[in-house]
């Protein structure tokens, strides 16, 4: 049986963070100056271990769940995803089991993720320029040509890749061109993303978001009459369009243009936290009654309570309530 919200929203969609650490510091995610040396991150302890987590996604399996999404964080520094992959592949063998990581050590995992069941990797990467690139994340040690590397090894072992690029206004627009070029060149699908007020450390302004329509205004100068594509599901995050050659590129437009009226997707800390919303203030906390031996019903009634009441519209409200919260890290529950 569906599990429905207060608009009728059904839960489809479960994006599961593994990890609260990362590698990179983006400016828009983990400011050094708030993630620096001194920062506590979660022991490990006080993470859901893999069996956990899948004992949560066989819960749901029975009530229409259909995606799952690995986040971080970086996903890729948990030890051993691949045996994680491989119990989420087994629980739900029609699953669609994707994971998004910054592509970092990708080339290394790709064919153990893809072996052990995994279908699809999405890769955030904001620049091919190394100075910009290395700017927006943060690190001296990760240049662009790594993560092309890993995406190619993706490509290689038969995963599906998209690209997402978060655009800032004085930052990184001057890479929508290039970043276009070269995703189009591979034919992966490339995602541009609006900067977002996602948790509280970003110092997010309006006036530094470049909005889809400017976005597609610039890419027809060069690539031709960008086609809006009909979505094929209502739940869809992306926007897409397509060129006259079939190539699509997508628009995640939580500012100008809000889609959460749709929203299937929960998420799941890598603390054992169940979210309604990519800008909720508080979790519930489902640890706790895993590690007092609920069984399987017990969970999904827990969560079947939670999604029942909510009635998260943030980016159709984000006028209204800037200022009334505070937001979790996008850093700790995924993107």
């Amino acid at each position: 049986m569906a599990l429905t919200d207060a608009y009728q929203r059904p839960l489809k969609d479960l994006r599961i963070s593994v990890t609260d650490r990362c590698n990179f510091r983006c400016t828009y995610c983990m400011p050094r100056e708030h993630f620096g040396a001194d920062h506590a991150f979660l022991p490990r302890d006080e993470l859901l271990t893999y069996e956990e987590i899948a004992f949560v996604v066989d819960a749901l399996t029975a009530c229409g769940l259909q995606k799952i999404r690995l986040t971080g964080g970086e996903p890729l520094l948990r030890r051993n995803l691949k045996a994680l992959v491989a119990m989420l592949r087994e629980v739900g063998p029609e699953l669609d089991l994707a994971m998004t990581t910054n592509g970092a050590l990708l080339k290394t995992h790709a064919a153990a993720l893809r072996e052990a069941g995994l279908n699809r990797v999405t890769v955030s990467l904001d620049a091919v320029d190394t100075s910009t690139f290395q700017s927006m994340s943060d690190t001296e040690q990760v240049d662009p040509e790594v993560i092309f590397s890993g995406i190619d090894e993706a490509l290689r072992v038969g995963l599906t890749v998209k690209v997402n690029t978060v655009v800032r206004r004085g930052v990184n627009e001057h890479q929508i061109l290039p970043l276009a070029r070269i995703c189009h060149e591979r034919n992966i699908s490339l995602r541009f993303i609006e900067y977002m007020d996602v948790g509280n450390t970003n110092a997010w302004k309006l006036d530094e978001v470049v909005d889809g329509a400017e976005i597609r205004s610039l890419l027809e100068t060069e690539f031709g009459t960008l086609t809006p594509k009909p979505s094929e599901e209502r739940s869809e995050v992306a926007r897409r369009y397509t060129l006259e050659s079939g190539y699509e590129f997508g628009f995640i437009e939580s500012v100008s243009n809000p889609f959460c009226g749709d929203c299937s997707r929960a998420r799941l800390s890598a603390n054992g936290s169940i979210y309604t919303c990519l800008f909720s203030a508080n979790g519930n906390d489902l640890k706790g009654l895993l590690r007092f031996g609920a069984n399987k019903n017990d969970v999904l009634e827990a969560i079947r309570a939670i999604w029942e009441k909510r009635n998260d519209r943030y980016s159709m409200e984000r006028a209204d309530r800037m200022d009334d919260e505070n937001k979790v890290e996008m850093s700790f529950i995924g993107g």
